[in-house]
């Protein structure tokens, strides 16, 4: 019978095989779908986060890489409507992640693993919803992502900061539905998804 530390051993290979089978089905479906894609996922969004309550001030989103489902359009309609807008930036490694204010005429900088982010003199945020990138999610809310833990850390961080408050930050899942799996194996450190957004629509996740 596995032992404590076998047994996790063998969820992290079991993760570690679905993540690299999840990356390769993301980039067939991102070849497949890809502007058509971005325009739905952008009107999708606009509606999800105009029904949100209380209704989110700052908008944190990513700069998509990698087959990773385009919100840049979306991102771009949130800050012409008002909204403050971040991108997340690695600080310190194996740590929560920051957010500075992103503007869609704003100049990039080379981040880590090679993203954009915005420059260090650009404004940390606080945000209240989170679009997080994805390799595969289910409809339980959990997530697979990179193997690095820095959405899990900052969300377990922006969820204690405001936790038993009504505006605790929304985590929204951004993928192609082709991305869902039946079911994945989660960690005890995972935070999950509120909310799952596709060129498909939005969905809510089941509760935390």
């Amino acid at each position: 019978m596995a032992t404590g530390p076998e047994r996790m051993e063998d969820l992290r290979r079991r993760r570690a095989e679905l993540r690299r089978e999840s990356l390769r089905r993301r980039e067939r479906l991102a070849r497949d779908l890809g502007p058509s894609a971005a325009a739905s996922i952008r009107e999708h969004g606009l509606r999800l986060l105009a029904s949100l309550r209380p209704a989110p001030a700052v908008i944190a989103g990513y700069v998509p890489v990698r087959g990773e489902p385009d919100i840049m359009p979306l991102l771009r309609a949130l800050a012409e409507r008002g909204h403050d807008v971040a991108l997340p930036v690695v600080a310190e490694e194996n740590a929560p992640l920051i957010f500075r204010r992103w503007r869609p005429d704003m100049h990039l900088l080379p981040g880590a693993y090679g993203i954009p982010v915005p420059p260090p003199t650009s404004a940390e945020l606080v945000p209240d919803v989170v679009l997080v990138p994805l390799a595969a999610f289910d409809r339980a809310g959990h997530r697979l992502g990179y193997g690095g833990g820095y959405y899990d850390r900052t969300l377990a961080r922006l969820r204690a900061e405001r936790r038993g408050r009504p505006d605790t930050p929304t985590a929204i899942g951004c993928a192609y539905a082709g991305q869902e799996l039946q079911a994945i194996p989660a960690l005890e450190t995972d935070e999950r998804l509120d909310w799952v957004l596709t060129e498909q629509g939005a969905r809510r996740l089941a509760p935390r």
